[in-house]
C-alpha cells in the first residue's frame, strides 16, 4: 500500500471515528433530555432568545397553551422551565420549596445588591437570610414597627392630598405622584422624618426617584451576560459597569444618610423616633444576632430591597386600580358609596376605616389579580434536581412560575380577563368568594409575586384610599 492510500484510509477512520463520536453524544443528550418537560426546539446556540416578546408573561402563556403547564425553552445557553398552572405552582412553591428557593442573580442585579449575598431577594436560603428576613418582618414590618412610623405615612398621604386638591381641574400624572408618595413613606419608615428638613427631605427622595427608576431600567434590559454566563466577565455591553456606578451613587446616599444619624446619636438631645434605621445599626453595632453576623454592608443591602422593590410595584397597582375603576364607572360608584357610609363625605379616611372598606380589598385584590406586580415572579433555581408535574426540572436552571396565566387561567376563574372585584366578596358566585389573601396561601391567587422572601412595606389599599379621599 503506498504512501498517498495509507494516508486516504487514515483521514477515513478518522472521519468515522469523529462521526460515530458525535452521533453517540447526540445519541446520550437526547436522552438526558427526554425527560425534561417539552418545548420550542429553538436554534444552535441562541435557543429561543430570537423569538422572544418582550411581554414575556404573554409569550409564555402562548408557549404554554401549545406545549402545556410546564415547558421548557432554552434561553442561550441557559435552560429555562416555565410553570403556568396552580398545581404545578404548588410542586414548586410548596411541596419542593428548599429545593427551589434560590434565585438565578441577574449579572445587573448582583452588581447592585453588594454581590447577591447581602440582602432578601438574592441571598440564598440559610442562616443569613433567615436573620435579614426576621430583622425585616419583625422590626420594620411588624404591627410596632408600623405603629411607629404612622404620623409618617399620614404626613407624606395627606401632603399628596393636598397636591392633588391644588392641582383640581387640570391633569394628573397618577402613577408618579403615587411613586412619590410611596417613596417617602417606604423611606420615611426606613429612616424616619430625622434626616434634615423639608427641603433636605425632598432632595434625597428626588434623588432616590432617578436612581430606583435608573436601576429598574437597568434590571430590565436584556443582558447577553445572563444568556451566556461564560461570556459575563466580558461585560460586553456595559451592563455590570453601569450597575456598578448606580450601586455607588446608592451607596454614597446611604453613607450619608447613616452618618447622620450617628452625628444625632452622639451629639444627645432628644432621641429620634424608633424606626428601621436605628434598629439595624444597633444591631450592626452588636455584630449580629449571636448566631449569624450582620454588617453595614447588610445594612444598606436591605435599604436598597425595600426601596427598589417597594416603590414602583406599589404606585403601579394603585395606577392600574385607577384605569380599570374609570373605565367602569359603575364600580367607582361602589367605592365612593363604601367611603361615604363607613368614613363620612367630609371626612379624611384613616387607617383605622381600613377592616371595614371590604369593597375597596375586594377592588385592590381583583387589580393584583389582572396585573401582578411582577408577572414571573423572580425566577427561582433549583440547587439539585426536582420532577415537577413527571418532569426532570435539573439543577442550576432558570424556574418562571407564570402567576399572570395562572391568575387569567379559564378554568380557575370565571370570566378571567374582565375586572369583577365582586368575585372575592362575600356570597359570590359558586366558585368564587373566596377567603383568597395578599400572602399567596392559594396557589391559583399570587398577588404579591414574592412569596416568602420579601413583603412590601406600602400597601396599596393604604395609599388608594388617600387618594379617593380626595375626591369632590
Amino acid at each position: 500500500m503506498d504512501a498517498a492510500a495509507s494516508t486516504t484510509l487514515f483521514y477515513t477512520a478518522l472521519l468515522l471515528a469523529a462521526a460515530s463520536f458525535l452521533y453517540l453524544a447526540s445519541i446520550r443528550r437526547r436522552r438526558r433530555h427526554s425527560d425534561l418537560p417539552p418545548g420550542p426546539r429553538g436554534l444552535p446556540l441562541v435557543g429561543s432568545l430570537p423569538s422572544l416578546d418582550p411581554q414575556l408573561h404573554d409569550y409564555f402563556a402562548r408557549l404554554a397553551s401549545r406545549y402545556g403547564p410546564i415547558f421548557s425553552i432554552r434561553l442561550g445557553s441557559k435552560l429555562g422551565v416555565v410553570v403556568t398552572s396552580p398545581s404545578l405552582a404548588r410542586e414548586v412553591l410548596r411541596d419542593n420549596d428548599l429545593v427551589f428557593s434560590n434565585r438565578d442573580v441577574p449579572d445587573a442585579a448582583r452588581s447592585i445588591s453588594y454581590g447577591g449575598g447581602q440582602n432578601i431577594v438574592w441571598n440564598p436560603v440559610g442562616p443569613t437570610w433567615r436573620l435579614l428576613r426576621r430583622v425585616c418582618v419583625r422590626e420594620m414590618l411588624g404591627p410596632a414597627g408600623l405603629e411607629n412610623v404612622r404620623a409618617l405615612r399620614e404626613r407624606e398621604f395627606r401632603a399628596t392630598l393636598q397636591h392633588l386638591r391644588a392641582s383640581a381641574g387640570e391633569p394628573v400624572d397618577v402613577g408618579a405622584q403615587m411613586f412619590l408618595t410611596t417613596m417617602n413613606v417606604i423611606t420615611g419608615t426606613l429612616w424616619g422624618g430625622n434626616i434634615g428638613g423639608e427641603e433636605e427631605r425632598a432632595a434625597v427622595g428626588k434623588e432616590f426617584r432617578h436612581l430606583v427608576a435608573e436601576i429598574t431600567e437597568m434590571l430590565g434590559a436584556p443582558n447577553v451576560s445572563d444568556f451566556f454566563p461564560a461570556l459575563a466577565r466580558f461585560d460586553l455591553q456595559g451592563i455590570r459597569k453601569k450597575s456598578d456606578v448606580l450601586k455607588e451613587r446608592f451607596d454614597q446616599m446611604f453613607a450619608r444618610i447613616i452618618e447622620q444619624r450617628v452625628k444625632a446619636d452622639h451629639a444627645g438631645g432628644e432621641p429620634p423616633a424608633p424606626d428601621f434605621l436605628e434598629y439595624m445599626l444597633k444591631l450592626e453595632k452588636e455584630g449580629g444576632d449571636g448566631k449569624t453576623t450582620f454588617t453595614m454592608t447588610n445594612v444598606k443591602a436591605l435599604l436598597m430591597d425595600m426601596v427598589v422593590g417597594g416603590t414602583e410595584t406599589t404606585s403601579n397597582t394603585v395606577e392600574w386600580a385607577m384605569a380599570e375603576l374609570m373605565q367602569k364607572p359603575q364600580l367607582l360608584a361602589k367605592v365612593r358609596e363604601e367611603l361615604d357610609a363607613v368614613v363620612g363625605r367630609d371626612a379624611v379616611v384613616e387607617e383605622s376605616h381600613l377592616p371595614r372598606l371590604p369593597y375597596l380589598h375586594a377592588v385592590i385584590k381583583e387589580t393584583l389579580r389582572l396585573h401582578p406586580a411582577l408577572p414571573l415572579m423572580v425566577p427561582h433555581c433549583p440547587d439539585a434536581d426536582a420532577t415537577v408535574g413527571g418532569y426532570r426540572v435539573p439543577a442550576g436552571c432558570r424556574v418562571f412560575v407564570n402567576v399572570w396565566a395562572i391568575m387569567r387561567d379559564p378554568t380557575v376563574w370565571k370570566d378571567p380577563t374582565v375586572f369583577v372585584p365582586e368575585r372575592f366578596l362575600a356570597g359570590a358566585a359558586e366558585g368564587e368568594g373566596r377567603k383568597l389573601d395578599f400572602t399567596g396561601g392559594e396557589m391559583d391567587y399570587l398577588p404579591r409575586c414574592c412569596c416568602r422572601r420579601l413583603i412590601g412595606s406600602c400597601r396599596p389599599d393604604r395609599g388608594w384610599i388617600w387618594m379617593r379621599s380626595s375626591r369632590s
